[in-house]
């Protein structure tokens, strides 16, 4: 077996060196390769060597939900995500979805234009499976000069500039990750997401003549979660569950924060299933921390009529079943006795053996 996915760390490293190596004329690369992640952790196969199947649609959908927030103005300018001279059609498509939602600037979600404009969406989906499998899916494994790709991850052969969708339908519209890939891109998702944000982050500032260091606050709009949006679903969480912390039961005053059980850092779901009420110290504690199995069994186990109706008033998705998964894929890839956040200053060391039934 390739030492590429018999070993994640060496998987990891020529994951990095694909994309260090060379200039950058785009951020589509490094979307591309978060969104694989995303989909690994959360379609994780039962044997860690296993082949695993990607819709390039999933792709799709997740490639636009992380330029969902990034094609705002910022500091009152569009941010460019590409060289002059090269395509936009990913976010070209991104903001054509947000136009025809009525989304404006707000933080509403991906998930919401979802449900507003159908017919949009697909067409968003359509037009950026296509931008994918003509540039950064053939792309991703070639080293810049390279003659041909150096496919690790996936059979590239049928991608590039002349694909069409014949060609795609052909190979099931999807790509299929190697023997061992997709366990190891889940296990080193801790890992490699913070280095492709560092990466993105540089990106922009040198796309952006603009961004000085004046102007620090690049990573906030590019990754963080809008707490104005979260806002919404304090009320209704208030009304459903009383107001008290998730973790700690103790009564919260106004202005409590919304904190992702699974954390943002990690999967970006911002679902209700995912969401609690918390108090500033634990949410401050807890951090970007993994959870004890324990807390994720009583924030799925909530009923699911309740979050439906409030999904319903707030036209919030819930994605539960997304959350399901995610938390499946994230305790599974978890190595021996890892430490989980327990409560305010407490840890749990996760039982290696342990193997999650979630509802």
């Amino acid at each position: 077996m390739d030492d590429a996915v018999s070993d994640p760390l060496v998987l990891g490293q020529r994951v990095v060196a694909i994309l260090e190596t060379g200039a950058r004329d785009a951020t589509y690369k490094l979307a591309l390769l978060m969104a694989l992640i995303e989909h690994c952790i959360e379609n994780l196969p039962d044997r860690r060597n296993d082949t695993l199947q990607v819709p390039i649609a999933d792709l799709a959908h997740r490639v636009i939900d992380l330029y969902w927030r990034q094609v705002r103005p910022f500091e009152g300018q569009e941010l460019v995500q590409r060289r002059t001279g090269n395509k936009a059609r990913i976010t070209d498509a991104t903001k054509r979805l947000r136009a025809a939602a009525g989304i404006g600037n707000s933080g509403l979600s991906l998930e919401v234009a979802m449900m507003r404009v159908p017919d949009a969406y697909a067409d968003a989906i359509d037009t950026v499976v296509i931008a994918l499998a003509k540039q950064p899916l053939p792309r991703l494994q070639k080293l810049p000069g390279a003659a041909a790709s150096d496919p690790f991850l996936y059979d590239d052969s049928f991608l590039g500039e002349n694909v069409s969708r014949k060609i795609l339908r052909e190979h099931d519209d999807s790509i299929v990750l190697k023997p061992g890939v997709a366990s190891g891109l889940a296990r080193l998702a801790g890992l490699l997401k913070p280095a492709l944000e560092i990466m993105w982050v540089d990106d922009i500032r040198r796309m952006n003549r603009f961004l000085d260091a004046e102007i620090p606050d690049v990573a906030g709009h590019l990754f963080g979660r809008d707490r104005l949006a979260l806002s919404a679903i304090r009320e209704p969480f208030t009304d459903a569950f009383g107001p008290h912390c998730f973790y700690c039961s103790s009564h919260l005053p106004t202005n409590n924060p919304i904190d992702h059980v699974l954390p943002w850092s990690l999967v970006g779901i911002d679902g209700l299933a995912n969401l609690v009420l918390a108090c500033a110290r634990c949410n401050t504690d807890k951090s970007s921390a993994l959870p004890a199995v324990a807390i994720v069994d009583r924030v799925l186990r909530r009923d699911r009529k309740t979050l439906e109706d409030i999904a319903s008033e707030l036209q919030w998705p819930t994605q539960r079943d997304r959350t399901i998964a995610a938390a499946r894929g994230i305790y599974r890839g978890q190595p021996t006795g890892v430490p989980t956040w327990a409560g305010y200053k407490q840890t749990e060391r996760l039982d290696v053996g342990f193997r999650p039934q979630w509802p």
